[in-house]
């Protein structure tokens, strides 16, 4: 079940209308230059300068400890309470590459969703607020560049800005991230 708050942009169908059969069959016989349900967009679909905003995820103990454990960071600063007491913080952290999977991965059912071919590399990522279990969190996407790929020519090159605010609207994170897009199939 998505959120009530869900706020789809770009074209996207609205989850809490009051239309929704009449909306679905609009929106599923819409312009092709625009996705489907449940479909990312083409290269040739994007432009520098769209934006995308996701629905809201809140964070979990549960997500913090499961990941951490996961990927073996045995930092006391995600795991342990006591320990994290005793810091500037008062209480355990959210792992940071959590939190950057979160938002990239929240990202795709408005962005990439089969469409993307895949990542090329990250840029600048940057973490200027902690985030804590219990914060809940929303993401926003912006292209900040695009390019014709230069080996193939059935993709191109996206530029990705995430940011993600807390439900205090404090920025909590920021990333550039290259992805390699699907073009439109030829007819």
């Amino acid at each position: 079940m998505l959120p009530r708050d869900c706020r789809p942009m770009q074209g996207r169908l609205p989850l809490a209308s009051k239309n929704f059969l009449t909306d679905l069959e609009q929106h599923m016989s819409h312009p092709p230059s625009l996705p489907r349900l449940g479909q990312g967009f083409y290269w040739q679909d994007l432009h520098v300068g769209q934006r995308f905003e996701t629905f809201r995820r809140t964070v979990t103990e549960t997500d913090n400890v499961l990941f951490t454990t996961m990927t073996m960071n045995v930092q006391p600063l995600h795991l342990d309470a006591e320990f994290a007491s005793k810091t500037e913080f008062g209480k355990p952290l959210v792992n940071s590459i959590f939190t950057l999977g979160l938002i990239i991965g929240i990202s795709v059912n408005d962005t990439t969703l089969g469409t993307t071919v895949g990542n090329l590399g990250f840029g600048e990522t940057r973490f200027p607020k902690p985030v804590f279990a219990g914060d809940t969190l929303r993401a926003k996407t912006k292209i900040v560049a695009m390019r014709e790929s230069k080996s193939r020519p059935d993709v191109g090159i996206v530029e990705f800005e995430h940011t993600c605010q807390n439900q205090r609207g404090e920025l909590v994170e920021i990333c550039r991230r290259q992805a390699m897009m699907r073009k439109k199939p030829k007819a």
